[in-house]
């Protein structure tokens, strides 16, 4: 008999299981901010045929439907596609979350409008990066601040990996 010694690696974060793992007030937020986003345009046209598909309306139905309903429809599936879960999750933020964004590249130093930074290739200094943590945790909600830096970590791996070892260790991950 052998015994298999391959390590066991984590499953990567991806948006659509950041989603699963959102509240369910966070995941309505983010649909009513998908539905209101006029760059979701392609996305939003596979909502409408999600929505149908597992409600048993016609399409024409679905975008009858106020933003408000059409919002609370997508908010209760528990998995959506990848790229609809990452556009989601994109506008979510920038519709609801700009404080605390800005909040937390101001602690760390990062250039920014309205918590979007302007700059290409910026690196956040890792030495920077748990008090940057620490001092958003003390005025937004855990499951926000969770919430934000998984999505970095979604987002771009490689600029903000050393978020990675800070989210672990406070349960975020």
């Amino acid at each position: 008999m052998t015994t298999n010694t391959t390590p066991v690696t984590a499953t990567p974060l991806t948006p659509a299981r950041l989603w699963k793992r959102m509240t369910a007030e966070q995941r309505l937020g983010a649909a009513r901010a998908f539905w209101q986003s006029e760059e979701a345009a392609d996305d939003q046209v596979q909502a409408v045929l999600l929505i149908a598909q597992h409600k048993k309306f016609r399409p024409k139905t679905v975008m009858s439907l106020d933003e408000e309903r059409r919002a609370k429809h997508l908010a209760s599936f528990p998995s959506i596609p990848e790229t609809m879960a990452a556009r989601a999750l994109i506008v979510y933020h920038l519709a609801a979350q700009r404080p605390m964004m800005g909040a937390f590249l101001d602690a760390l130093g990062i250039a920014h409008e309205e918590g979007v930074i302007q700059a290409e290739d910026v690196k956040p200094d890792a030495d920077k990066l748990d008090p940057s943590v620490e001092q958003i945790a003390s005025v937004y909600p855990p499951a926000d601040v969770a919430l934000y830096l998984n999505t970095l970590l979604c987002q771009d791996p490689g600029t903000w990996g050393g978020l990675r070892s800070i989210v672990d260790e406070k349960g975020w991950g």
